[in-house]
């Protein structure tokens, strides 16, 4: 996992602020705003390809990377016509069907644990809860994570269509706009 973090950190930047810099440790990233989330989606096959073991898993793991690449493409174009809201159906059900896979036949493989620093957040809690109340506290260890796929944000992609057709395309209340205006005025000493 580590050599996959820091083939983040070797990505050259692109444009003025088209793709960033990555830090160091990608994971450890805090307070990470849309366009962060959007260029390492952008970036992660070059960082992910390789890093599991097992050939096949690595493949389904590229393919399902490039397919929420290809999604969040669709979803968030500026001006959809039928066809490219049709190709967003499409791609929808096809990554729905790869995040399925993912799960049965990768995920299942591979045991994973809560970061370092989701511990230590978990730690600390567990020690204020435990000032407050005379038990005595048991050894925090480290979570095991799984994938799951029985979630609202899973479970709404399937409305992303239907929701631009009815309300319009996502650019018309996206907070990133408001940012780069907010950036704008206060170089403009507004």
């Amino acid at each position: 996992m580590a050599s996959s973090l820091n083939r983040f950190r070797q990505i050259p930047t692109f444009g003025v602020d088209t793709i960033r810099r990555f830090s160091n440790n990608v994971s450890a990233m805090k307070k990470l705003a849309a366009r962060d989330f959007e260029d390492m989606l952008q970036c992660c096959i070059p960082a992910f390809e390789g890093l599991l073991p097992d050939h096949e898993a690595n493949e389904r793991l590229v393919t399902l990377l490039y397919h929420t690449a290809e999604w969040h493409a669709l979803a968030k174009l500026r001006m959809h016509t039928e066809q490219t809201l049709s190709s967003l159906e499409r791609s929808t059900a096809e990554f729905g069907r790869l995040l399925r896979q993912f799960r049965d036949f990768t995920a299942e493989k591979y045991v994973t644990y809560e970061t370092p620093r989701e511990l230590e957040a978990r730690q600390r809690h567990a020690a204020a809860t435990a000032a407050s109340s005379a038990q005595p506290r048991a050894p925090i260890t480290r979570r095991r994570m799984v994938l799951n796929l029985n979630t609202y944000k899973f479970h709404a992609l399937g409305d992303y269509a239907a929701q631009i057709r009815r309300f319009g395309t996502t650019d018309g209340y996206s907070t990133q706009i408001v940012s780069v205006y907010v950036l704008y005025l206060s170089r403009v000493n507004f």
